[in-house]
């Protein structure tokens, strides 16, 4: 089964640190900068290295975060970003490809360093005081609230289900866990859709299709 450090969402680490303490709204607006100002002004891979130090920094020493917690959640996405480098390196340069990885490794380490610095609620809070001001134009902040929060604590168990299912074949036997689509398509599309009716059939029996 997969750790629940290693799934995105998934983790949180407890702090009193200033990254912590400071609101998540404030987090999104810097992560936000960040992304913007990396995208136009990084052109090189030196400069990339540069800004993935830096966010490694603020992480372990300001808000004092493990390093091998950070390094547990970019497991699930590091060879997604080597099949992208190999990709961009065989399309333009091997410079470029190496600088465009760096920038988003960066991007993503500064994205998970706040939802290890986060809780999932004061995310959620601040997401829907955020929306209440356009209430006003017949925005329909709850049911958007309530998409976000739902959308956000189930990436986890969504992970975590597509682990048990290739643990649930190894257990058989199966040497090829992973590599025949029907074999592992089949059981996490059923499992999906079961635990969306069941979710469904709760929102309903509260009351929240009204």
């Amino acid at each position: 089964m997969i750790s629940p450090s290693r799934v995105p969402l998934g983790l949180y680490v407890p702090g009193t640190s200033i990254v912590h303490r400071a609101r998540p709204g404030i987090k999104m607006l810097v992560l936000a900068i960040f992304l913007i100002t990396t995208a136009i002004v990084v052109k090189s891979w030196p400069m990339a290295v540069g800004c993935l130090v830096a966010v490694v920094l603020v992480a372990t020493v300001i808000a004092r975060v493990p390093l091998r917690a950070l390094l547990r959640q970019l497991t699930l996405v590091l060879p997604i970003l080597l099949a992208v480098g190999l990709l961009l390196w065989w399309r333009t340069t091997g410079e470029k490809a190496l600088t465009t990885v760096l920038v988003l490794l960066a991007s993503i380490s500064a994205a998970l360093l706040i939802t290890l610095t986060t809780r999932v609620a004061a995310m959620m809070d601040s997401f829907e005081r955020g929306l209440r001001h356009l209430a006003r134009f017949g925005l329909p902040v709850d049911q958007i609230s309530l998409a976000l929060t739902l959308t956000l604590r189930l990436i986890p168990l969504q992970v975590q289900m597509v682990g048990e299912v290739l643990d649930a074949r190894k257990a058989r036997g199966s040497r090829s866990a992973g590599l025949s689509p029907v074999a592992f398509g089949v059981p996490v599309i059923v499992r999906t859709i079961l635990r969306a009716q069941g979710v469904a059939d709760a929102l309903r029996a509260r009351g929240a299709a009204d």
